[in-house]
């Protein structure tokens, strides 16, 4: 048996070498990879014994020869394919080891210009790779030092690898050359400022198997982005308790991108990836307290997200009620001691953003919907409105109160299922609806939840009022000021009713549609 090393990634290679050199496995191995075995004294012939040939253009030449090719591609089962290597002195490869030089991600570790990133792209070890698995019927292609245990326990144990695991590595084989070459094109596209190319390949990389999906009799797992380089759920580490479910983790990916959504000190109450309780306020447990005198009730086995360090006294009253999980961007040592205490209560910890320089790349800004026989694919949902952008449409300005509230609750309600509204007080939200077919209904659940706490209270609404009897019953239960869209047809109705109560309304010009 003949083995082709040529490894990037050196984790694990020198025991794999020689555990293959102790069943007298014959070694060839590209320049550098056959000198780092040299150095633990692994002797393993270079590749030019196959060749015949140096290694050119600095290496990046050097396993492209019909020598090398036809030994790993040559049927085992077609006599006249072996007669013809026989003839041309060419012998079998049947173990191909290579791991490919990284691309994704050093690219995102920081801004790679065009010619820095071709030298960067490995073109000889994926070629390998697709050949050994073009060929898994004879050759065992090994893509990543995970598998080398595996590959040399049977090889002792039955002198050979199954057809099983060739016919698993192979696959394993394609996903990583598809991979490879979806994330060089991912960087290719956004250098030419292409959001939309014609053939959309997304890379993701597993985190874990999942108990079950969203129900006991779905399956379920995680996937990371590898183009993507910002702190997110994907990048969390768990601090505390069970293994997130899958509904959790759609609640932690909301109630995190929520929080992380604001500057100031903010948490999160979310349940169904909305939001039930949201607060800002300079102390975090302040803004704790304000948001879970959203909805109590809600409350009860939420997801608990902020976007601070979380301090003890905050904890010790997260603590005192129900919920799933918490996640920030870290705890200090007595939020830890307070939270453990709770033994099914998760806790995770979610790393800072990157330094400056790194970046997102390939489908990292973009957001998918499922449907059926495809995708449907946009650029993330930006808020990008400040308070100089607000068209007053109504009689009344709002005060520098109402505005503070207004901006507050509009960045609040893009984080809600449509129809949306937001009723806020203070930087925290008094009522919420969300998911209803009427705008008017989601106007009388967030007025109904937010009972009294909706006098002197400003609504946000997530796209226009089609008719104007959602500002009427806010009126009428002592909102002051609205922030929505506008863009209907009726918008002259609804500012008449909102002039007529004396209320402040202002349009963005944008709406905040999440289906």
């Amino acid at each position: 048996m003949r083995a082709l090393l040529s490894v990037a990634t050196r984790d694990g290679i020198v025991a794999f070498a020689r555990g293959l050199q102790s069943l007298d496995v014959e070694l060839f191995a590209t320049d550098g990879t056959r000198d780092h075995l040299a150095q633990d004294g692994i002797e393993a012939k270079p590749v030019s014994d196959l060749t015949g040939l140096p290694e050119l253009l600095g290496g990046a030449v050097k396993t492209f020869h019909p020598a090398i090719y036809a030994g790993i591609l040559a049927r085992r089962d077609v006599p006249e394919q072996l007669d013809e290597l026989k003839a041309q002195e060419i012998g079998l490869i049947d173990l191909v080891v290579v791991n490919v030089k990284p691309f994704g991600a050093e690219i995102g570790r920081s801004l790679v210009g065009l010619d820095r990133a071709i030298e960067m792209i490995d073109v000889a070890g994926v070629a390998l790779l697709g050949a050994a698995a073009r060929n898994a019927a004879g050759v065992v292609a090994v893509p990543s030092p995970e598998h080398y245990p595996k590959v040399l326990a049977e090889l002792k144990e039955r002198g050979m690898v199954s057809a099983e695991l060739r016919a698993k590595l192979a696959a394993e084989t394609f996903g990583t050359v598809a991979a490879y070459h979806a994330e060089i094109a991912a960087y290719l596209n956004q250098l030419s400022g292409t959001t939309f190319p014609n053939r959309l390949a997304m890379v993701l990389e597993k985190v874990s198997d999942l108990r079950y999906g969203e129900n006991p009799h779905q399956n379920g797992a995680f996937y990371r982005e590898t183009t993507h380089r910002s702190g997110s759920l994907a990048d969390a580490a768990q601090l505390h308790g069970s293994t997130p479910s899958f509904n959790n983790l759609l609640d932690l990916d909301a109630a995190y991108r929520i929080a992380a959504d604001y500057t100031t000190p903010t948490v999160v109450i979310t349940k169904h990836t909305d939001p039930v309780g949201l607060a800002t306020n300079h102390e975090l447990v302040e803004a704790y307290r304000k948001a879970l005198e959203t909805d109590p009730v809600a409350s009860f086995g939420a997801i608990v997200g902020v976007n601070r360090i979380l301090d003890g006294v905050t904890a010790r009253h997260i603590a005192a009620n129900s919920y799933e999980a918490v996640i920030a961007p870290g705890y200090d040592d007595a939020a830890l001691g307070i939270l453990r205490q709770k033994p099914n209560l998760e806790l995770l910890h979610v790393p800072p953003d990157p330094i400056e320089g790194m970046r997102d790349y390939g489908i990292a800004r973009l957001d998918f919907k499922r449907v059926g026989g495809g995708l449907l694919v946009e650029t993330l949902d930006q808020l990008g409105v400040d308070g100089s952008q607000l068209q007053v449409v109504t009689k009344r300005r709002p005060t520098l109160e109402e505005l503070t509230d207004l901006l507050f609750a509009w960045r609040a309600v893009r984080h809600v299922r449509s129809n949306a509204i937001v009723l806020a007080k203070h930087a925290a939200t008094v009522g919420i609806g969300s998911g209803q077919a009427s705008r008017q209904v989601s106007v009388e659940i967030a007025l109904r939840r937010a009972g009294d706490r909706a006098r002197l209270a400003v609504m946000a609404s997530d796209a226009y009022f089609p008719f104007p009897d959602g500002i009427q019953l806010a009126a009428q239960a002592g909102i002051t000021a609205i922030i929505q869209p506008g863009g209907s047809i009726r918008d002259e109705m609804a500012i008449e009713v909102a002039d007529r109560h004396h209320l402040a309304m202002v349009f963005t010009g944008r709406r905040h549609f999440r289906h």
